[in-house]
This record gives C-alpha cells, structure tokens and sequence, in this order.
C-alpha cells in the first residue's frame, strides 16, 4: 500500500481526501444546524449536544444519557439492504462507544415499499443486535415511500466524569487512531472495512469496552469514531469541533497488512469505514501509551500519528513535505465549533 512520497502527491492526496463525498456532504449540516438554534440547549440536563457523537444528558449525579441517531448512507442501502441494516446497528454502538458509554438501547425508522429489501433490512439488523448484544426495542415503518432509507437511535448511558467529548483537543496533545486492521473489504461495498462479521460477541464486547476504560481513566482529552468521512475526514471534524488543527505524519497511521494492500490504495484506506476505529487525542506520550496497550489487548492496531496545534489547519506531512487538507479558518466540514456554541 503505496503511501504519497512525493510533494505532488500529497497535495493531491490533500485534495482528494477534502473533496472526497463522505467528508462534502457534511457540509449541509450546518445550514440546517443553524435553523435549529441553539435547541440543544434547551433545559438545564444538556452537557454536550451538536457536534458530539452522541448527545450527554444529565440525569443524576452519578450518569449521563447518551443520544445518538445515524442514517445509513444511500450508497450502501442500495449496495446490500442486509450489510445496511447490520451497519445501522454497528454505527450506533460506535457512536455510544466513542463517547466513552455503554449502549443500553435502539429504536429504527425503516423507509421503503419493496418487500424483498425491507426483509434484508429487518434480517440485517436482527443479526446486528445479536452481534452487539444491545437489544432494538421499537420502530416505525413507511411501507409506502418512493425511496428507500434506515435511521436507527441509541440511548446509552455513561460516568458522569467518564464521557468522551470531541471538543476536548487542545494545543500540544498528542493524536492518536486505533483501528482493527483483522478485516476484509466488504464485498459489496468497497468503502467498508468489515471486521467485525468474523468476531465473536465477546471480542466485540472488549473491542467496545477500550473505550469505556479509557474514559473512566480519563486518559483522552478528546475522541470521536471514524465514520463515513474516513479517518482524516472524521479527525477534522473532531479539529473543527475542538477549535484547533494538527499536523499528522501518513507513515504512522495504521494500515492492513499486504494482503490487501494489492486491492486498495492508501487514498482509499482513508477513505473507508473502519468497523471498528476511533481517533483520540491526548495530553502526553504516557496516557497514549496506556491507550495503545488497551486497544492492542483488544486487537485494535493504535498509534501516535501526530500533534494538535492552534492552526485550525489539517495539515499531512511525508517527512519532507506537507499539505493541507482542511483550512478550518475558511472552509467548513460540518461548521459546528463547540466554543462558538458556548460550551
């Protein structure tokens, strides 16, 4: 797997990566973030609301709700409804993990008229709560739509002084990216990196868990899961949530072995959805440390891939040469910064 070695190729690779679908149509969210207001505010039990991977409630002294709601992507529904609705359950479980939580429950919202794929659907995410083990509860079904669509919500909970914020980063913490490189590109969808189908309930259960002890020994400033917008995209969201930027070295990220690296370039393992893949920040080399021994227990490959600045700049770099592949002082990923909402 080829990483850019040469000037050219890292700009180029800047450029790909920041027009890339998964990270541009973010952008939408901010006009329709701003219609809404400061609305997550609303009521005094709001922590942290837009922005995160899930929304922090307070409830009591001792724990926070966790709320989260993902749609599944067009792309991939109309690639494989089964590897959709399993994926509905995945993501959500991630965006609770990534936060530091524990998902309790979820509720779906299906969307199509064509019986054959509304039984994928079904049948994928029935295999996906047996995976995770974290029940689906409820639903609603349009059985007369023009389209076809997935939403599904998660409520999980978590440690009032254990939640994982993506707001966090600061100048001078360290960038860390853990992801399970014991996978396959799926099939159908070459965007998705599975590997989670071949593991048993247990090793997803102690996968999901690093991050629950990470927060409860609050060894990370700031963390989110990689999501569509692949592992640099998904950072600069975490960068533009947080207010700050960084500089990441590519040879350090972590990557298949050779026995993909002939299917994929390196552009398009950023790309990807890892099934299981966070990227974290934290304050100094020890607590990285700590948090690489926790995923690598778990088989999740981590590294130390670079440092947070003040630029508000996504900056890559091949050792010689550097390129930016997001100015957050004038470009906008999903335009949410946490210190502008007043939080």
């Amino acid at each position: 797997m080829e990483r850019a070695k040469e000037g050219e190729e890292l700009k180029s690779l800047a450029a790909n990566l920041r027009n890339f679908d998964g990270v541009k149509r973010k952008q939408a969210i901010s006009d329709f973030v701003k219609r809404l207001g400061h609305s997550d505010l609303v009521g005094n039990r709001t922590i942290v609301g837009f922005g995160e991977d899930a929304a922090a409630l307070e409830i009591n002294g001792d724990n926070l709700i966790l709320l989260a709601v993902d749609g599944i992507w067009g792309k991939l529904l109309d690639a494989d409804p089964w590897w959709a609705g399993y994926c509905a359950v995945l993501v959500n479980v991630n965006d609770i993990a990534a936060m530091g939580g524990t998902a309790l429950a979820m509720v779906n919202l299906a969307s199509t008229q064509e019986k054959e794929i509304c039984a994928e659907l079904g049948r994928g995410m029935g295999d996906g709560v047996k995976k995770f083990g974290v029940p689906m509860v409820g639903g609603h079904l349009h059985p007369d739509t023009s389209y076809n669509a997935l939403d599904v919500g998660i409520v999980g909970m978590v440690k009032c002084d254990s939640v994982i914020v993506s707001s966090g980063a600061k100048p001078g913490d360290h960038v860390l990216v853990a992801i399970d490189l014991d996978g396959r590109v799926y099939p159908t969808y070459n965007l998705a990196w599975d590997n989670t189908t071949k593991r048993s309930e247990a090793e997803i259960k102690k996968q999901l868990d690093t991050m629950v002890e990470i927060g409860e020994k609050k060894l990370a400033t700031a963390g989110k899961d990689i999501s569509n917008p692949g592992t640099l995209g998904t950072f600069g969201m975490l960068l533009e949530c947080s207010g700050v930027g960084a500089t990441v070295e590519l040879d350090k990220i972590p990557v298949p072995g050779p026995d993909v690296a002939g299917q994929i370039s390196f552009e398009h393992w950023l790309k990807m959805y890892p099934g299981t893949g966070f990227v974290l920040t934290v304050e100094n080399e020890d607590d990285g440390a700590e948090c690489i021994e926790i995923f690598r227990d778990a088989g999740i490959e981590a590294a130390i891939i670079g440092e947070i600045d003040s630029s508000k700049k996504l900056k890559i770099t091949n050792g010689n040469d550097t390129a930016t592949v997001f100015d957050l002082n004038k470009e906008i990923i999903t335009g949410i910064t946490s210190k502008e909402r007043g939080k």
